[in-house]
């Protein structure tokens, strides 16, 4: 794949071509972040979060795709062309346009999981999409890379980390399927493995971000336009993934899941990619924008996270003060009505039962929104 920007007029940055500034050379540490700790990262994840899968829900979203349909557009339509519009609009010079580029191409990453599992979302659709997406990277990303940089004439090569994407699927597919057998064999110490899964999966993002930050810190730069598009990057593919599951008529469920796994993007293959395909020299000017990426990536689904639980308690708090005015209610009609008749005071008695707290509620299907049309698997 070639690229070269000084031709092309429609290529980001003709008009301010600068000499790339010499920095400090990348530490060798950061690679060792990104990749051993990553890593570890993802299969303790992916291993706990598998044991929230079964296989029969998993059997049907491959049996019947339209979520991960819905999902794979998202991840490989619509991010690639944020990319390069965003590229476009901020014109960019020509390294970091190609590490925008190269990050919208990037398929999912893992944090989209455990932010999932935090919002109640569809945890087989989630893993089925990531590791749909990562499988489908292996055309995808050298597709949507040539097709983007064709009006920029670039004369760059760009390498394919498939070795990469190879160890993903592998770190990926391996952990899920041990969590999905142990939850099929011990469901109850499945549950408990989930758990703990999810508060070290929390430990672990935090610790891999600031990581990243004290590790590169050689490697940032002070530039506010690569870190404004680093900012509003993943609020834009949350917010059209969602839009677009919505549109296609999936469950809220299934909407909140689609809208953060187009949002995360696989930081360690972005920073990969790059590494093998530029000098130092230019990734001076590249590096620090997956790693902005990643920070208010993790910012973001945070934030997501809250926002949900906070919805999730009025709700719930809600419901609750509605159930104890409706018991007051029928206690009160009962009491000052000694001299109803016994079928009536029975009909009564049957109200308060069913809408006593002692009944289960579905707390999901409380939180779809009126009139919303669910999908069905």
């Amino acid at each position: 794949m070639r690229a070269n920007c000084s031709s092309s007029s429609a290529c980001p940055a003709n008009s301010s071509e600068e000499e790339l500034p010499v920095g400090p050379e990348i530490h060798g540490n950061l690679e060792l972040v990104f990749t051993v700790v990553s890593a570890v990262m993802m299969g303790l994840l992916m291993f706990s979060l598998g044991c929230s899968v079964e296989f029969r829900k998993l059997w049907s979203h491959i049996r019947r795709p339209w979520g991960i349909a819905v999902g794979l557009l998202c991840q490989f339509g619509l991010m690639p062309l944020t990319a390069y519009l965003l590229a476009i609009s901020f014109s960019l010079k020509p390294a970091q346009a190609v590490a925008v580029l190269v990050m919208g191409c990037c398929p999912g990453g893992t944090i989209s999981n455990i932010f999932t599992f935090w919002v109640d979302g569809d945890m087989d659709l989630s893993i089925t999409m990531t590791t749909c997406s990562t499988v489908a990277a292996l055309g995808m990303m050298p597709l949507c890379l040539y097709l983007y940089t064709l009006s920029w004439n670039l004369e760059q090569n760009l390498t394919i980390p498939y070795q990469n994407i190879g160890i993903t699927l592998v770190c990926l597919t391996i952990p899920v399927a041990f969590g999905v057998y142990v939850n099929y064999r011990w469901p109850k110490q499945s549950k408990i493995i989930l758990k703990i899964g999810a508060i070290v999966g929390g430990v672990l993002l935090l610790v891999v971000a600031v990581a990243g930050v004290v590790l590169a810190k050689g490697s940032w730069n002070s530039d506010i336009t690569l870190l404004t598009i680093s900012f509003i990057f993943p609020l834009i593919g949350h917010v059209t993934g969602f839009l677009l599951a919505l549109l296609t008529h999936q469950s809220w469920q299934r909407c909140r899941t689609i809208s953060l796994e187009t949002g995360a993007q696989n930081i360690q293959m972005c920073v990969t990619m790059l590494q093998l395909s530029f000098t130092a020299k230019q990734l001076v000017q590249m590096l620090s924008f997956p790693l902005a990426y990643g920070l208010f990536q993790l910012l973001d689904g945070f934030l997501i996270v809250a926002a949900y639980k906070m919805y999730k308690r009025r709700l719930k708090n809600e419901h609750r003060k509605k159930n104890t005015r409706c018991e007051e209610g029928c206690h009160n009609k009962k009491s000052t009505s000694p001299k109803e008749t016994g079928a009536f005071l029975e009909v009564n008695e049957e109200v308060t039962i069913t809408s006593g707290p002692s009944m289960p509620m579905d707390l999901h299907t409380t939180l779809e929104p009126p009139g919303h049309i669910s999908s069905g698997t």
